[in-house]
């Protein structure tokens, strides 16, 4: 079976493995130094265990798991907080009309403003999962997990959602956009751009960074093309968010201007469509397939099984998923249609 639950020290060396062996990046907010990565496990065990430090916002890490070989084959996160105490900077699309009266021309400009209205937005972040499970069940359960976190734990999160998605990237590591913009005033190249980006403080960012806004037109055609496009190996993540409910805003990264999805967060199809009833087992491996969840804090769980629910709002499951969920009949669960 497959089962999304809090990242722990444990998993290290495999989140490093899936970090290093993805490729193109899919993921800003993913350290791949030991120190670092660890650091973020235990940011998420804080936040898991309601310790997290005065004036830090909760940040979570979730894995998938193969309960059958015990490996973790993904990863996944929430930050309660985009920013997470500091701003979250993007581009914001706009345009500007350039008019001459005397000469009857009148031109629609299109522009770029340095922006971070949407710091303190609840961001999906981290997702990243081994590429033979791309379109399979455990690549949406470890997806939408996070949607069932959120709504087994509404008052830790805001009313709107954001998440990120990569830009355009060539298969030789060139992004046409951070070539055309950032690399003239950041002086690195876009990798380690990203790296300090999830690593370090964003100070760097607004330092470094054009404080004017920046025309579309003086970029590259490249550079203006790859605006609000998402990577095409991200395409698989990007339609799932769309189910969701997630839609292209006006705001792309600052880095490669991948779009930035916006929603609603309790108009999430997940969280919409999920209800709560108490568990209880059952012999059958007969009903409607869904999202399952229970346990609060470290004990949090979720998979995907066949549900029988009766009138009484009890949940019946399978013995094995009740095992793999770790709880006791007559525990509050909350369960999604697939």
């Amino acid at each position: 079976m497959w089962m999304v639950r809090p990242a722990k020290p444990d998993d290290l060396k495999s989140i490093l493995a899936l970090a290093g062996g993805m490729g193109p990046r899919l993921s800003s907010t993913l350290p791949r130094k030991d120190e670092a990565l660890a650091a973020r496990i235990e940011q998420s065990v804080r936040a898991f265990q309601g310790t997290t430090d005065a004036g830090e916002s909760p940040r979570f890490l979730f894995v998938l798991e193969d309960t059958d070989t015990g490996a973790v084959r993904g990863v996944a996160g929430i930050d309660s907080r985009a920013g997470h105490g500091q701003p979250f900077y993007n581009y914001r699309k706009d345009a500007l009309i350039h008019a001459s009266h005397e000469l009857g021309v009148s031109r629609r400009v299109e522009v770029l403003y340095p922006s971070h209205a949407l710091t303190d937005h609840t961001l999906l972040c981290t997702f990243t999962i081994d590429p033979a499970l791309q379109g399979t069940d455990a690549f949406e359960l470890l997806s939408r997990a996070r949607m069932m976190f959120i709504a087994s734990h509404r008052h830790l999160f805001t009313d709107h959602t954001v998440v990120e998605i990569q830009g355009v990237q060539t298969e030789s590591g060139e992004v046409p956009f951070w070539d055309s913009l950032g690399r003239h005033f950041f002086d690195m190249d876009f990798e380690t751009a990203d790296q300090h980006s999830g690593a370090l403080s964003k100070t760097f960012i607004a330092e470094l960074m054009p404080s004017n806004p920046i025309y579309v037109t003086l970029l590259s055609q490249d550079a203006q093309t790859a605006l609000g496009q998402a990577h095409e190996k991200t395409r698989p993540t990007y339609e799932l968010l769309q189910r969701e409910g997630f839609r292209a805003g006006d705001y792309v990264d600052i880095f490669d201007a991948g779009p930035v999805l916006e929603a609603r967060t309790d108009s999430l199809k997940t969280i919409v469509s999920s209800l709560t009833g108490t568990l209880h087992g059952s012999t059958s491996e007969e009903g409607e397939q869904c999202l399952v969840c229970g346990g609060t804090q470290m004990q949090f769980r979720c998979t995907l099984a066949p549900i029988a629910e009766t009138l009484k709002g009890e949940v019946k499951v399978p013995v094995r998923t009740w095992h793999c969920l770790g709880l006791d009949a007559g525990d509050p669960v909350q369960v999604s249609p697939c």
